[in-house]
């Protein structure tokens, strides 16, 4: 992923969302060349035989329908500036029935920790009300359109994912879900401006403006102890909110259920719908230390779902020790967006050196007002059986988040290597080391610099890495020779990443071709049949499912996306790298603790490598 690595927030030039007129269309490659690069790709995955099967399928393919497929989608991206976004939000997200807030949302952990919010019992509140006002500054600067522009080198970066932050949410439908934004910019008009708080099985709300002005971090304090002592003395809620985290369609019959029950229903599920966020005020105390946030990450991923929406696109959640995280939908942005608001709030908070340094004035604002769902015996039925599941699978995750502390950035942009190939094809080595075998693996590479552009997969099982892989198990191979394969992995791999980032990846190509088919109603195509093409992670069946967060204090992590797989998320700083990686317990040959250690010794190892080799 291409990240600013030297972040602006603020920029009194531009404005935000200037640029996106004028970016370009995504464009869609040339048959033959994405063919042939996923030829290239399904080779660790197949013998000869199978190589040569498969070969002929391709081709056949390429001279017969796939051809007939190519012209449609040239046609289709004819008429639209970026042809597969809403193709992508159907399939990716929208179209999926299980889980999505356990399976398809992302979490993660606020690195504050590690400066000036350690955890303290007691604190919960008063942090929470300094970081909410940096997210409503950060909101005012959105809707003001002075927050920076991004680019990646001199490239203009698509600025569309950011207005989905605030006031965002999925809604359930019985076989698609939609997705809803009621944010604007000042130019654009009236932005909702109320907060939702969870607490105790219990929802609230408060309006962030009162008389033309924000709320200050006094007035929101008096504001959250006035929810938390209410709920502290009073009887738990009925923990409405678990519903979320249902099967899709079962969400959306209850949701359904709940509107017929009383309109008034409908009301309240609006109000939260247009929310500016959610506030989590969480009654757990997660262990979190700079080397090891394990507990702090799955709490953050997979907390109690009472004080979770997780149709949400952002909530903040605030433990009881004053340990923080994140939680979001990820339908409506992927991770940068919500990683740039984010170091922006770290920003401040360092800045301020935690505190609020203002007024301590409260005004006369108005109390929160509690949202009272009409719920009957059976919803109350329902909401004790998704909690009983929910609890089932996320017992079921292992996930670990430690801190490789012995180097990071610096050292390894020294040795003239690339940080974030570095990551990976350490992670190529470990998997390889821990499973005797490759490992087809999905990275995320963004392609923001075309008009809605989202991402691409990166494949980083190539036959490079594989070749060095066993070269590096072979105890009879040459320090020369290893780091030589090496270098040719990272070439691959740097060259693959690139060419994803400029639009010419063949992953959302395929899928382009295979949902022309499905549109017109054809059969599908022999290329998607082969057992090619799900080995090689094709059709969501990567077993390394892995994304660079970034080059921040920021980390965050994502279920494994088949179950037999892991997930691997990671963030480089200069001096450290620190790795979230879960897989299932109910998959007994995968170990998260052993994987990412593992990983920890092939960063080592490659390190020595390129000392060793030049002896």
């Amino acid at each position: 992923i291409c990240i600013m690595e030297k972040q602006v927030f603020e920029s009194s030039e531009e404005r935000t969302f200037q640029y996106q007129d004028s970016l370009p269309s995504l464009p869609v490659p040339p048959l033959d060349e994405s063919l042939s690069k996923y030829l290239d790709a399904v080779k660790p995955f197949l013998n000869q035989e199978e190589y040569q099967r498969t070969e002929d399928i391709v081709k056949k393919f390429e001279n017969g329908i796939g051809k007939e497929l190519h012209q449609k989608l040239l046609e289709r991206a004819k008429t639209r500036r970026n042809w597969l976004e809403d193709w992508w939000l159907n399939v990716a997200y929208l179209d999926t029935r299980i889980s999505t807030q356990i399976h398809y949302n992302i979490g993660g952990p606020a690195p504050y920790i590690e400066h000036y919010w350690p955890p303290k019992e007691g604190t919960q509140i008063e942090r929470a009300c300094v970081n909410i006002w940096y997210t409503l500054k950060y909101w005012d600067l959105l809707r003001a359109e002075k927050v920076a522009v991004e680019r990646s080198g001199n490239a203009v970066l698509d600025m569309s994912q950011f207005q989905k932050l605030f006031c965002t949410c999925k809604i359930p439908g019985i076989t698609r879900d939609s997705l809803v934004s009621y944010f604007k910019t000042e130019a654009e008009g009236e932005c909702p401006s109320h907060l939702i708080v969870l607490c105790r099985g219990r929802v609230f709300a408060f309006d962030a403006i009162h008389e033309g002005n924000m709320v200050t971090p006094p007035e929101i304090f008096r504001q959250l102890t006035y929810i938390k002592k209410r709920c502290h003395s009073e009887p738990d809620g009925p923990g409405l909110s678990a519903l979320t985290s249902n099967e899709r369609t079962k969400w959306a019959e209850l949701r359904d259920y709940l509107i017929d029950l009383d309109p008034k229903n409908l009301t309240l599920l609006e109000k939260i719908q247009r929310s500016l966020f959610v506030v989590c005020l969480d009654d757990a105390s997660p262990h979190a230390t700079p080397e090891n946030y394990s507990e702090l990450t799955k709490a953050g991923l997979a907390g109690d779902p009472t004080v979770r929406w997780g149709d949400k696109s952002y909530s903040s959640i605030f433990f009881s020790n004053g340990t923080c995280g994140a939680f979001c939908d990820h339908s409506p942005f992927d991770a940068m967006a919500l990683i740039s608001m984010l170091s922006y709030l770290e920003k401040k908070i360092i800045e301020n050196e935690g505190k609020w340094k203002g007024s301590d004035k409260v005004r006369d604002i108005p109390w929160p007002e509690e949202l009272v769902f009409t719920v009957d015996q059976k919803i109350i039925n329902e909401i004790g059986q998704t909690k009983e599941l929910y609890y089932k699978k996320v017992s079921d995750l292992h996930l670990v988040q430690y801190a490789f502390t012995s180097f990071g950035k610096a050292l390894i942009k020294k040795k003239k290597l690339h940080p974030d190939t570095f990551v990976q094809l350490a992670l190529q080595l470990a998997y390889y080391k821990c499973h005797g075998r490759p490992g087809c693996c999905y990275e995320t590479a963004m392609t923001r610099r075309f008009y809605h552009g989202r991402t691409e997969t990166v494949r980083s099982c190539t036959m490079e890495a594989v070749e060095w892989c066993k070269s590096m198990m072979d105890s009879s191979d040459n320090a020369y020779e290893q780091l030589q394969l090496m270098h040719n992995a990272f070439a691959k791999h740097n060259k693959i990443r690139k060419d994803c980032e400029n639009g010419k990846g063949f992953d959302r190509h395929l899928l382009g071709l295979l949902l022309i088919a499905q549109e017109q109603g054809l059969p599908v195509p022999e290329l998607y049949m082969d057992n090619a093409f799900t080995a090689s992670g094709g059709g969501g069946n990567f077993v390394l499912s892995t994304s660079l967060t970034g080059y921040t204090r920021f980390s965050g992590c994502a279920v494994p996306m088949v179950n037999h797989g892991y997930g691997f998320f990671y963030s480089i700083r200069d001096d450290r790298i620190t790795a979230s990686c879960c897989s299932w317990k109910s998959c007994p040959e995968n170990d998260a603790e052993v994987l990412c250690r593992t990983v920890f010794q092939c960063f080592e190892d490659m390190l020595k490598l390129t000392v060793t080799a030049q002896l």
